[in-house]
């Protein structure tokens, strides 16, 4: 079962290699770098912002 993510979380979030916002997939629960081409999992409710726990997408 997902959890849904704080949506005045989602505001601030950024990527942290490019700094910039992230768009939320609601439905793979991820967080989407797309100039970085990663993807950020949600676990639990909880944005894992490392580098190290992203899949790489490809565009």
């Amino acid at each position: 079962m997902s959890q849904a993510v704080d949506p005045k979380l989602l505001e601030i979030l950024v990527c942290p290699l490019t700094k910039e916002p992230l768009e939320y997939d609601a439905g793979a629960q991820e967080l989407i770098s797309g100039r970085a081409g990663l993807a950020y999992p949600i676990r639990d409710g909880i944005p894992i912002m490392l580098v190290d726990e992203a899949r790489k997408i490809e565009e």
